[in-house]
């Protein structure tokens, strides 16, 4: 069964939005565009693409797909990302009728849930998810996503279209694996965990130790 990752660079607030530049997405006013560019060094580089070490496939909103289209095709150069990017097949998630012109894209079609659900189990590499965020709330809402990818960059953005936005589906998360870079960016990879769990440590009635730990202070 084929696994859909959402690898997604976000701030300390969960804003998703425009990381890469002023001009990528200033809807609603949004003027933090290119966010992540003061942080971006070597080693960030060089973890950033071991999210792309292991096969997969895109799996694209129509206006990432756009962006990326304009942008990875004409990379000069022996770019790893570019290569990758422009090999691998994109599936895109579009209610237009324009031509997807990039090198091996498809269009999901009308009915998205369904064509992605049947592309998870089918045959073929993990979908991962780039950018995307009006993609990543209805495959939220459907509880098809299997892994998440994060880069955490230390930032506080205010606002701006959010990873976990409102109406996100309540869900415990399993850290898998985590790393950082010198400039402080996180790399951190979870798992969807079941139901959320909850508590009270007001209803735990203290230890032996802690009851004579407290008749100490007195």
């Amino acid at each position: 069964m084929r696994k859909v990752i959402a690898a997604t660079f976000v701030s300390l607030d969960g804003v998703m939005q425009a990381p890469g530049g002023p001009e990528e997405d200033p809807s609603g006013g949004f003027e933090h565009g290119g966010w992540v560019f003061p942080h971006s060094d070597e080693e960030t580089g060089k973890l950033l693409f071991q999210l792309f070490e292991e096969p997969f496939d895109l799996l694209l909103g129509r206006k990432t797909y756009e962006i990326f289209a304009a942008f990875w095709p004409y990379v000069e150069g022996d770019n790893p990302i570019a290569n990758k990017f422009n090999g691998v097949t994109k599936y895109v998630a579009t209610r237009g009728d324009d031509a997807l012109k990039w090198n091996k894209s498809q269009s999901l079609g009308e009915d998205v849930v369904a064509a992605i659900k049947q592309l998870k189990v089918g045959e073929g590499p993990n979908l991962l998810i780039q950018g995307s965020g009006d993609l990543i709330q209805t495959l939220l809402r459907h509880g098809l996503i299997d892994e998440f990818n994060l880069v955490i960059f230390p930032v506080v953005l205010g606002g701006g279209k959010k990873l976990f936005a409102g109406g996100a589906v309540p869900a415990a998360m399993k850290l898998l694996r985590t790393q950082s870079s010198q400039t402080g960016v996180i790399f951190a990879t979870y798992q969807p965990d079941g139901a959320v769990k909850t508590g009270s440590f007001a209803a735990q009635d203290p230890s032996e130790d802690e009851i004579e730990r407290r008749k100490q202070l007195r």
